[in-house]
């Protein structure tokens, strides 16, 4: 790994804050230096893009305002409320870690170091807590900051490597403005968002730190940043049953570990069923009289596998209690259900 050009780094402060005085959004999590805001806000960004947050994060904040009612919220409410944004296990880690506040008084940690011992909070997010919040000198480094280093430095080191983070995360540290810390680390996010951004050309022209790159002068940007080679996703098939019984559906909960931990689902097994499988499938069952209605085909693409689904719509003439049968209502506003199983809902034409 190439050591990282310090005095590159330190250039770059005084433009970005500059710019970034300029040329902010207008994002609801930046209203305020609140950490329970910028914590929540942070965690739902992860892997999702901005405009689809903001509505989560209006919703999130009207049912749990501060850690207190985040820790006493029921975990099929908070499921409901994270449906769509996905990786489950943020929600439930955003639970773990306001329940160890909310013992303690409710209020975060101010440094890096003490904020990353609570659940779900790794460098990145203590570093845009501490920073943010605190005026701690603390980097946060992300996918964005990675690639608007990576072409300033004109850096062709693998970025997702823990090695490579640490690195960075410490040349960064090293290069905070006292007083400034929370507008510097917020400078680096927005210029690698909107500006030196991840799919299609950098905007070179309108990036206020252009003459330090050295990518753009040596026209290398576009190749960066070079990450390590990706393992293959595994495939999986799955037959999915949309079993209909008046004006209900089946449902039933995911084991407790593994993907999809502890969330509903719609009944599935392995494999693509024909028809003929699909009779066998529902005769073993307390269905009474089975229609077929309908069969769609679906994907779904989670970190490391890519499930292909077919999905059969069954009218059922009984609700045996092997499942949980639920109403259109309670799927909309009560029971959390993964975008894998809710694309073969239709519920308007119920």
């Amino acid at each position: 790994m190439k050591d990282l050009d310090a005095a590159r780094l330190a250039q770059m402060v005084q433009p970005l804050l500059d710019w970034f005085s300029a040329n902010a959004r207008d994002l609801p999590w930046r209203a305020d230096r609140e950490p329970y805001h910028v914590w929540l806000s942070e965690i739902m960004l992860q892997q999702t893009r901005v405009e689809a947050v903001r509505g989560y994060y209006a919703r999130f904040l009207d049912a749990a305002p501060d850690v207190f009612a985040l820790a006493a919220l029921p975990e099929d409410k908070l499921l409901k409320l994270w449906e769509g944004l996905g990786y489950y296990n943020r929600a439930r880690n955003l639970q773990a870690c306001a329940r160890i506040l909310a013992e303690n008084g409710g209020a975060f940690p101010e440094t890096k170091d003490a904020l990353k011992k609570l659940p779900g909070i790794g460098d990145y997010t203590a570093g845009a807590i501490a920073s943010i919040c605190f005026e701690q000198p603390a980097a946060a480094v992300d996918g964005n900051v990675l690639r608007v280093c990576a072409r300033v430095l004109d850096d062709d080191t693998p970025v997702d490597t823990p090695a490579y983070r640490a690195a960075l995360d410490a040349a960064l540290s090293a290069v905070y403005p006292s007083g400034r810390c929370g507008a510097f680390t917020q400078s680096l996010m927005e210029l690698g968002a909107t500006v030196c951004v991840p799919n299609g050309a950098p905007k070179c022209g309108a990036c206020p730190i252009s003459d330090l790159c050295l990518a753009r002068k040596n026209g290398t940007a576009s190749s960066l940043p070079k990450k390590q080679p990706k393992r293959g996703r595994r495939a999986e098939n799955r037959t999915v049953f949309l079993l209909r019984c008046g004006n209900r559906v089946a449902v039933e909960k995911r084991p407790e570990t593994g993907l999809l931990a502890g969330l509903w689902q719609l009944p599935n097994e392995p494999g693509l069923y024909d028809e003929a499988q699909v009779g066998a499938w529902a005769a073993a069952r307390p269905l009474g009289d089975v229609r077929l209605r309908s069969v769609r085909d679906g994907r779904h693409i989670f970190t490391h596998i890519t499930w292909t689904m077919r999905c059969y719509a069954l009218a059922c003439a009984q609700a045996p209690d092997c499942f949980t049968w639920v109403t259109p209502d309670e799927l909309r506003g009560e029971v959390s259900l993964p975008t894998a199983f809710r694309q073969f809902l239709t519920l308007d034409e119920w």
